[in-house]
């Protein structure tokens, strides 16, 4: 039995050492060539590329938290108490965005019926968040969880891929990472990190890794008590590892298969992403939000990797952390009741 837990152990500690270093070539390639969010796109594009091939690589789950953790932190220390002043906006925003997701996900299911999927699948597979409920939701209904799960683990990829250079090149976000300084500020609460992942995980937090420490440094940033900010080099190599996790998902699917899910989601995930930006338009219209803002504010992407962009690019990080929480929760109390209308109507 020993052995066979040090042989896990080891192995995954050459995945988790092969997938950083494949993840920094990739973002140094990335650097030197001037493309945008180079520690992050870098890491994930190289680390989606070998896992295709079949080579072992891999983010523990257990340090991934920890970064995202980390995340959670750098994001919650955004908040400040000129925020309210903002606030009075935001449910005509939240409306527009419930109203999006719910257009947004008739269309990609739509298409996703089209290239053969079951109802169950395609509904599952296009709601755009809170992906471990979807899958284990659309399973118990009856649909395909690795379809499930491939649609939405590459939606997600596909709308980091997407976003960044469309931003970069039509000048809507920040260029480089941000927020940064030039060295770290209020440290200390990295040491709340082991602390707050098992809280979060007591208290059913949705995404406890993220939004546990989010929640704690909003609180003390939100009183004016303490407000975390990394060096660029930390912001870096947290991007680095949540780049090289994010790519490293696809270990042991063939090129073959991985191309023709690719071709599928690559579709709705763009039809998605059309819907969405009428939305934001919307918003950006009535409200006054940067374009950029609201359009990462209904990206049909994860609260993580959302967040991800918006401290990375600098994007109003709070504005769109809330939209995305908003959506997620909406979605998890909408899906239960969604499964059992599905499940009386295949009975019937």
């Amino acid at each position: 039995m020993r052995g066979i837990t040090q042989g896990r152990m080891s192995g995954s500690a050459k995945a988790l050492a092969a997938s950083l270093a494949i993840g920094a070539v990739g973002g140094t390639l990335f650097q030197l060539t001037g493309l945008p969010l180079a520690w992050m796109l870098g890491p994930l594009i190289a680390n989606l590329l070998v896992s295709a091939k079949g080579i072992n690589v891999g983010v523990p789950e257990p340090i991934r938290n920890v970064f995202l953790a980390l995340m959670g932190l750098v994001l919650g220390s955004q908040v400040t108490p000129q925020l309210a002043q903002r606030v009075v906006d935001w449910p005509v925003s939240a409306a527009l965005l419930l109203l999006g997701v719910a257009a947004s996900t008739t269309v990609a299911a739509a298409w996703y019926r089209r290239c053969g999927f079951d109802p169950v699948s395609a509904w599952f597979g296009a709601a755009p968040g809170a992906m471990t409920a979807m899958i284990l939701l659309g399973e118990k209904c009856g649909g395909d969880p690795q379809r499930i799960a491939v649609a939405q683990s590459l939606r997600i990829i596909l709308v980091i891929l997407f976003l960044p250079p469309l931003f970069w090149l039509y000048e809507g976000g920040g260029e480089g990472v941000g927020p940064v300084q030039n060295g770290l500020e209020h440290g200390w609460m990295l040491l709340m990190i082991p602390l707050l992942l098992p809280v979060g995980r007591w208290l059913r937090i949705p995404s406890p890794a993220l939004l546990a420490p989010l929640l704690a440094a909003a609180l003390l940033s939100g009183f004016d008590i303490a407000s975390l900010t990394l060096p660029e080099w930390g912001m870096n190599v947290m991007l680095w590892v949540l780049g090289s996790a994010i790519g490293s998902r696809f270990q042991g699917m063939t090129r073959q298969l991985l191309g023709r899910y690719l071709w599928q989601s690559g579709v709705a995930t763009l039809l998605a992403l059309l819907v969405l930006a009428l939305f934001a338009e919307l918003i950006h219209q009535l409200l006054g939000v940067g374009r950029d803002v609201a359009l990462l504010a209904l990206a049909p992407g994860g609260i993580g990797e959302m967040a991800i962009l918006a401290v990375a690019l600098n994007i109003d990080p709070v504005f769109v952390a809330f939209h995305h929480l908003l959506r997620m929760v909406t979605l998890m109390i909408i899906a239960p009741f969604w499964a059992r209308w599905l499940l009386r109507r295949s009975s019937a």
